[in-house]
């Protein structure tokens, strides 16, 4: 169905899923948007219609008036350029510095984190081979961490106002302290990284988030002190 101008934006999302980033960022620009509730404890994910919108079967997808539109990355973008917010004008000299790193957080931080949540589909059943896998992929995503840290303190990552990096960085840290539920998470200290925590600890003051902790049943401080979802709904996973 071809969504009119003044449809309101329809955020397909899982509690705790990628999608959290994706309302946070409708959140902080006020936007009215419709959502509607991926069910991954039945495939949900997987049905044709979901493909349909997603033919990779990934959340979120944000409905809009120029189609679906899936991919974080991509979708935070749209937003941003769309409604001249939370990212620097394509006229910019910022803009290059951050989409770069907006991207590293997609295509190598967020990308290396999905691989250290399902070890066994790149590493396979043996369990050595899994350990093996996962002490790399720590020993980067720590690397990927001392890299954004040290890139902090610039109009779009660590600002006063936050940036669409912002707040994909405070759920991708959520994240590195809670899952895999199975997994020794002893090399993630938050701490370590202190401009990453200032900027977590910003993000937990704002509206937006109060906003994502009531809908998506987070606790108090979701990002510096981060415990399991418990949406009406179900859990994340």
């Amino acid at each position: 169905m071809i969504r009119r101008m003044t449809d309101p934006l329809r955020l397909h999302y899982a509690p705790d899923n990628a999608s959290l980033v994706i309302r946070l960022a409708l959140e902080e620009l006020g936007l009215a948007y419709e959502t509607v509730l991926v069910d991954r404890s039945c495939g949900g994910q997987n049905s044709s219609a979901y493909r349909a919108i997603n033919p990779n079967g990934l959340i979120p997808v944000l409905e809009t008036p120029d189609g679906p539109i899936f991919e974080t990355a991509a979708i935070l973008l749209w937003l941003a350029d769309r409604h001249g917010a939370l990212a620097p004008p394509p006229d910019s000299p910022d803009r290059a510095a951050f989409l770069k790193w907006l991207f590293c957080a997609s295509n190598t931080l967020h990308a290396d984190l999905r691989m250290l949540f399902y070890t066994e589909k790149y590493a396979g059943p043996d369990s050595a081979a899994q350990a093996a896998v996962r002490t790399m992929l720590t020993e980067r995503l720590d690397q990927h961490l001392k890299n954004f840290d040290a890139a902090a303190g610039t109009a779009w990552l660590g600002a006063d106002q936050p940036s669409v990096l912002d707040l994909y960085l405070a759920c991708l840290l959520r994240w590195m302290a809670l899952y895999p539920q199975d997994f020794d998470r002893g090399w993630f200290d938050l701490s370590r990284h202190p401009a990453l925590h200032a900027i977590c600890e910003g993000l937990e003051t704002r509206a937006s988030v109060q906003a994502a902790i009531t809908a998506e049943g987070l606790n108090a401080r979701p990002f510096t002190a981060p415990d399991y979802a418990t949406p009406p709904e179900g859990s994340a996973t």
